[in-house]
């Protein structure tokens, strides 16, 4: 969380300065007191007019890198601009920040901003990865400079100065904010991959190979683990007029798996062999995590990855020993009882992903990396993995699938819908060429095959389920068959029809004092209901129960609903919530079973019981004024 140190100018600003105090958690500073507190804070935000900000702060600017962000905000709360330190130092988002807060226009004035360009200094910042940087060995001195290599580089690589990396980074946006051709090469993907895929500006050109690079680009920018791609690339000789200006980026992507001798030490240089280790097969150590036994838990090795701020996970020889690897080892199972610790916990780490260097062994450690298979970029013409996105559809209406829902569907190479749950209009927001198929017809075998074949093109699949696919939603089978094939997924969750139930029955389905839980469930049709999990045993708590899929077994529902609940229970038949023709109709419990029939439900009906339907008694706690909790303190009057 930011230190952040508001400036009243004159009482004019008191109110603003009060309000933003209290949201941001801020602290009240005078302004005399800003030159001696200057590096006691992460920003600054002065209520007033903007040139008493200006002279205020002048004797105490210094640098981009080293200056606290500065916001200036009008004593009415009508403007906030962002003054100094826009990227590195967080203004720009501050801004926008203390503009949602007080409903005042944002001033932001930086270029790549108002362009709707990248921040190419924050974009390490932000997605977490490392900017590294020297000056090529083969450069001329009056050439363009290039930041490529790590801060850790081997000991015959000449280091670059803080000064000359930010020279680099410098010459970069200079040329990108003027919109040079700019080349971008990924060689492994995560979330920020993604982002500068989907918000590619006109001048960049996404490359499948270094080869690509001509003379026409005077920016390269380099997303990518690996050392030797890139240096071969910047030390050849070439017809080159010029080479551009390059910065790489190495996202943390892989996972490091360790073994260690009994209180093996010196740990620092334990950490520095490994990396050295790493490194000389051309791939830069930024990991997103390191795993090892449990057994080492205690070593002094893992308190230094800890004090490092480094992930550690532990695996047990069982875990371990599960794994298949190339280099087992009986004298490591005789001592902790599996062949193998850092092939296989770096394999286990990475969700059974691709083991890219195997074990590596120093005097008293063994380290090995792989990297999950969702990062990897497919050997295929698309520059893109495959990926399957498993979405919630929501309860029908379009309008409330989520907006990542929505997005997700909007990109998508292949949608395939369960049709017989999921209105087609959900799709209709599909890109030209994506392929749409209902699933109402097709087998598991067939859903899987036809997945499986767009991800091997590197597609991008949406699979759209009804409601929040984590209820009801049969995706375990196919989560089961991604897995076994090393597929990328992910689930984006929906509104599920139980809470399109609430909202358009207008009802609350918690009640104070009288019933706080809410059973959803299904009755006991073609598939069996676990015996404990039967509907008059679920009943006897008379709780809020939404019956998924059982307008089909009403009559057996409402027997087993009766032996518990009271028969004039409040009820409602929900047919196609959300949907153009929905129809809600209420009764009680004893003729749920007719109102059901009457009208003929089948499919996508959730049944409702209990007395939270269209109450309106009791109060809640959370906003008695007498009610004392984390965000207020209660009147005692």
């Amino acid at each position: 969380m930011q230190k952040i140190a508001i400036i009243p100018i004159s009482e004019a600003g008191s109110e603003v300065a009060s309000k933003l105090k209290r949201e941001l958690g801020a602290s009240i500073l005078p302004r005399t007191d800003v030159g001696q507190r200057w590096n006691d804070f992460d920003a600054f935000i002065f209520i007033g007019a903007m040139g008493i900000c200006v002279r205020t702060i002048a004797p105490y600017v210094k640098d981009k890198h080293e200056d606290p962000a500065v916001v200036c905000v009008d004593s009415l709360g009508q403007h906030a601009i962002s003054v100094l330190s826009g990227h590195i130092g967080g203004a720009n988002d501050l801004t926008r920040t203390v503009s949602g807060i007080l409903g005042a226009a944002s001033v932001i004035t930086t270029q790549s901003d108002n362009a709707g360009l990248w921040a190419l200094d924050t974009l390490a910042a932000r997605f977490n990865w490392t900017l590294v940087a020297h000056a090529s060995q083969r450069e001329n001195a009056d050439g363009p400079l290039v930041a490529h290599a790590s801060q850790r580089e081997k000991a015959d690589d000449p280091l670059v100065s803080h000064a000359s990396q930010r020279d680099i980074m410098q010459s970069a946006i200079i040329a990108f904010v003027n919109r040079k051709p700019t080349a971008l090469f990924i060689d492994a993907h995560d979330d920020g991959t993604e982002y500068l895929l989907n918000s590619l500006p006109e001048h960049v050109t996404v490359v499948s190979s270094l080869d690509e690079v001509d003379q026409r680009y005077k920016l390269l920018l380099v997303v990518s683990p690996r050392l030797q791609r890139l240096e071969a690339f910047l030390d050849e000789p070439s017809g080159r007029a010029e080479r551009p200006t390059t910065l790489q980026f190495v996202p943390r992507v892989l996972t490091i798996g360790f073994g260690l001798a009994h209180q093996a030490g010196p740990a620092e240089t334990i950490y520095n062999e490994m990396e050295q280790g790493i490194m000389d097969r051309d791939i830069y150590p930024c990991a997103r995590q390191w795993c090892t036994i449990d057994v080492k838990a205690n070593e002094p090795f893992v308190a230094l990855l800890r004090e490092k701020g480094e992930t550690v996970r532990f695996f047990t020889a069982e875990e371990l020993a599960a794994v298949d690897v190339p280099n087992p080892s009986e004298t490591v199972e005789k001592h902790v009882g599996t062949p193998s610790v850092c092939e296989a916990a770096a394999i286990l780490g990475s969700n059974h992903g691709k083991l890219i260097i195997p074990k590596v062994k120093g005097k008293n450690w063994t380290a090995a990396l792989a990297i999950d298979h969702s990062y990897l970029r497919p050997q295929t013409s698309d520059l893109r993995p495959g990926h399957i996105e498993i979405v919630g559809a929501g309860p029908g209406d379009p309008d409330l699938i989520s907006v990542r829902g929505r997005k997700m569907l909007e990109k998508a190479d292949l949608i395939l819908y369960a049709g017989s749950l999921v209105p087609k209009a959900l799709t209709d927001c599909h890109k030209p060429g994506a392929v749409v198929r209902s699933s109402a017809d097709m087998t598991l075998e067939e859903q899987c095959a036809l997945m499986k074949e767009h991800y091997d093109k590197g597609h991008f699949i949406v699979r759209l389920h009804t409601g929040d696919p984590c209820i009801f939603g049969a995706i375990q089978e196919q989560m089961a068959y991604f897995d076994q094939n090393g597929m990328s997924y992910h689930i984006t969750p929906g509104i599920s029809s139980f809470l399109a139930a609430a909202a358009e029955l207008r009802s609350q389905f918690t009640i104070p004092e009288r019933t706080q839980t809410i059973i959803l469930t299904r009755g006991e049709g073609r598939t069996p209901m676990p015996e404990k999990e039967q509907l008059h045993l679920l009943a006897r708590s008379q709780s809020t129960m939404c019956i998924f899929l059982s307008a089909a077994i009403v009559d057996d529902v409402q027997r087993e609903l009766l032996q518990e609940y009271p028969e004039d229970t409040p009820v409602a038949a929900c047919y196609h919530l959300t949907w153009p023709d929905q129809k809600i109709y209420r009764g009680v419990l004893k003729d749920l079973a007719k109102i059901v029939h009457d009208n003929h439900f089948t499919l996508t009906t959730m049944l409702v019981v209990g007395e939270a339907i269209d109450n309106r008694q009791g109060l809640s706690e959370l906003y008695n004024k007498h009610f004392t909790h984390l965000f207020r303190k209660g009147d005692k009057s």
